[in-house]
């Protein structure tokens, strides 16, 4: 057994999982996995750059996460940004500011890469299942950037395409720095264009139709499907691996998209960090489902920081 600590870095949150992995027989102990909303990505889908009260948010998470990985006594770091930290132009800080405070370099990761890590940390489980058909469909919606995998036991096709539920809501549902609530038809309209020309693009790698089993990961996901069994606190066990209908996402979207921001925050499981992109991340998970004609999604909280943290191991 080798003690790993993972930490994946996306535009909107960044996570910590601490674990016990062994790769050679599968076994895998789960030691701490916490998360915390950074908004790294705050503007850059606007100005390209990492703004400075968006790097002070990451640096004191990762002061955090530095303090539970020395006490736990992980062997191995690996750490590994994605979206927001590949557009930037001032990446250069972001890498030298987490050098020092962990003392271990990110790993920028292209698309693909991350769709890799995606795919592992989704299937691993699901792959001695017997009631879930193959090959899968794994749709990690992001804050930046969506990714989509499909395959059985390994990856057969991947692409990266930007239509993260960040991105989405800064580019078209922020008016004088605040969110529109609720959006009128013309910027839903406008977020479903971006999404179908993004599904257009990941189509033209990704057999999207062809897949027999949707899984969904990332927040967008999780709170979908917590609000689906109506939970009146999050529940990591009670979300993984339920699974959410096609009826049921496109009502819970129609309620989202006619809400207001305090009626969206009055949602038990709601985090306060997304109750302003949930809207766009439900626009983009229907529009997949229309998409595939597929009738469910299983929702998974494994994703890519239990690849990272397997591929450290």
């Amino acid at each position: 057994m080798t003690r790993v600590a993972a930490i994946d870095c996306g535009t909107n949150s960044i996570r910590l999982l601490v674990a016990d992995a062994d790769p050679v027989s599968g076994s895998f102990t789960e030691l701490d996995r916490r998360m915390r909303i950074v908004r790294l990505g705050q503007g850059v889908d606007r100005t390209g750059r990492l703004a400075p009260e968006a790097l002070e948010r990451t640096f004191a998470a990762c002061r955090e996460y530095a303090a539970a990985i020395k006490e736990l006594g992980a062997e191995r770091i690996r750490f590994v940004a994605t979206s927001a930290s590949r557009d930037a132009e001032n990446s250069a800080a972001f890498v030298q500011g987490v050098l020092d405070i962990l003392g271990v370099e990110p790993e920028v990761i292209s698309g693909d890469q991350e769709a890799q890590l995606s795919f592992d940390g989704a299937t691993k489980e699901l792959k001695g299942s017997d009631h879930l058909e193959k090959p899968y469909l794994v749709v990690d919606i992001g804050g930046g950037s969506t990714e989509f995998v499909v395959g059985d036991d390994s990856v057969r096709a991947a692409r990266s395409v930007d239509i993260g539920c960040v991105r989405m809501t800064e580019r078209h549902l922020v008016e004088d720095g605040s969110v529109v609530d609720p959006p009128t038809p013309g910027r839903i309209a406008a977020i479903r264009a971006d999404i179908d020309a993004a599904l257009d693009l990941a189509e033209e790698a990704v057999p999207l139709a062809e897949a027999a089993t949707l899984v969904g990961l990332a927040g967008t996901v999780t709170t979908v499907a917590a609000i689906a069994l109506g939970l009146q606190e999050y529940d990591s066990e009670a979300i993984h691996h339920s699974r959410v209908s096609f009826d049921q996402v496109r009502d819970i979207t129609g309620r989202l998209l006619s809400s207001t921001h305090e009626e969206r925050a009055a949602i038990p499981a709601m985090h306060p960090g997304r109750v302003d992109v949930i809207t766009a991340g439900a626009l983009v998970l229907l529009a997949v489902m229309e998409r595939t004609g597929a009738r469910e999604v299983v929702v998974s909280e494994h994703d890519i920081l239990d690849g990272i943290a397997w591929s450290a191991a």
